[in-house]
């Protein structure tokens, strides 16, 4: 049931997905209902440029992909700490922030929250990943800093944080029936999370569980960098990526990354940079491959593009089978071939480094003999096959569980919320 009091909530603001929980009066979190019956929105906002509305969600994304006139805008978590938050962009025909832009999602989260819970939220709590920048204290701080503002400038109040991995922990606490020491792995959009952390029934209760976090790392590595490794070496070579021109030097390759990066494609729309694409012209021997990528942004759809690798990308690992990236937006009948074999080569270096992150958490943990009981997964992307696999590689006979991939981590969220006496990240 609702709660008939000013609801606590907690709020997973994503790079790919955003999801809201509450706390009901019986004590269990609950997920909202963010987009018809889904408990999970895309993190994604269309400006509609033909009636000047705008949207979120799946309906942004639909309105982009079925032509329509506007501006999608997507992965914005993964700005956060970098000078482009603080930049302008011509949003129907207004100069706005990255910051305002995150701000105007987040109010809609918290309308949609009000609307189901028929009350302003109380207690808010947003979580962040461990390392918002790698090696950069000061851009992390920037990062949160950011956020917090743009909360606040959304109505949700004096918001808290929690770190996402250790929100994970606490919903999964509720499923276990002794004490156990369980490694946390959340794996989102932009950041690989970790923590070691020792939980049990008779634990919960706690108003204070800083003593039970045993370790937390995190590095700036997630799904949408397993999409860039993907679109680069998959499609990108269809439009001229590592193609030798006459002058035996490889095409320039910005435009291929920035291309294959969400939060950076519609940069390349620009009249500016189309122009600049276009002069690339005398850098290709085969013009086909230009023509190609001429097409992509004169037409605008690299956006299309990456959804489709993302798309192949998850259809191969529930599968196992090789898919094909429907490219025909370039080129009539154009295709690329994504295989298990080829994720998992392709994936290959981006996945050390995240295991490798995972095996540092266990190392600080200093479990002093003891052995982890269990690895617990959330976040979209910790359900991807090759990682899985490179999971149970690095830690042999501990049990993989995995859990609410997109929910779980504002469950928890949604728990920390309810407790008032909860710790902070550092």
């Amino acid at each position: 049931m609702l709660s008939t009091h000013a609801p606590a909530i907690g709020i997973d603001f994503g790079t790919s997905n955003s999801a809201v929980a509450f706390v009901a009066d019986n004590g269990l979190a609950r997920p909202l209902t963010l987009e018809g019956s889904a408990t999970a929105i895309p993190t994604a906002l269309f400006f509609n440029a033909e009636d000047r509305t705008t949207h979120f969600g799946r309906d942004a994304i639909a309105h982009y992909l079925s032509g329509t006139e506007g501006r999608l805008m997507r992965s914005l978590k993964s700005l956060l700490g970098s000078s482009l938050m603080q930049e302008q962009t011509e949003i129907l025909n207004e100069r706005v922030s990255f910051e305002d832009i995150v701000t105007l999602f987040l109010a809609e989260l918290g309308a949609r929250a009000r609307k189901q819970l028929g009350a302003q939220p109380g207690r808010v709590v947003i979580g962040r990943p461990v390392r918002f920048v790698d090696d950069d204290e000061e851009r992390d701080r920037l990062a949160e800093d950011t956020l917090r503002r743009a909360a606040v400038n959304a109505g949700l109040g004096d918001v808290e944080f929690q770190y996402e991995p250790i929100a994970a922990a606490f919903d999964y606490e509720r499923r276990v029936s002794r004490e156990s020491l369980v490694l946390i792995v959340d794996i989102g959009g932009g950041t690989s999370d970790f923590t070691v952390v020792r939980l049990g029934p008779e634990r919960t209760a706690r108003a204070d569980r800083a003593s039970d976090v045993l370790a937390t790392t995190g590095v700036h590595i997630g799904g949408t960098d397993y999409d860039q490794r993907l679109s680069l070496e998959c499609v990108m070579p269809q439009l001229g990526f590592r193609h030798i021109g006459p002058q035996g030097r490889e095409v320039p390759s910005r435009t291929f990354f920035d291309l294959s990066s969400w939060h950076l494609i519609n940069w390349l729309y620009t009249p500016k940079a189309i122009r600049q694409v276009q002069d690339l012209r005398t850098s290709y021997l085969d013009m086909r491959l230009h023509e190609r990528l001429v097409n992509v942004l004169v037409d605008r759809q690299g956006h299309r593009i990456a959804s489709e690798v993302e798309e192949a990308k998850i259809r191969t690992s529930m599968t196992n089978d090789g898919v094909a990236i429907d490219l025909s937006c370039a080129e009539p009948g154009l295709s690329a071939a994504l295989g298990a074999d080829d994720m998992a080569r392709h994936l290959a270096a981006l996945l050390d480094s995240v295991v490798a992150c995972a095996r540092d958490c266990v190392r600080r943990a200093d479990l002093a003999g003891g052995k982890l009981d269990a690895i617990y997964l959330t976040g979209g992307s910790s359900a991807l096959r090759p990682f899985q696999g490179a999971l149970r590689a690095a830690f042999p006979g501990t049990d993989l569980v995995e859990g609410d991939l997109f929910g779980g981590v504002a469950a928890g969220l949604a728990y920390a919320a309810a407790n008032a006496r909860t710790p902070q990240p550092a």
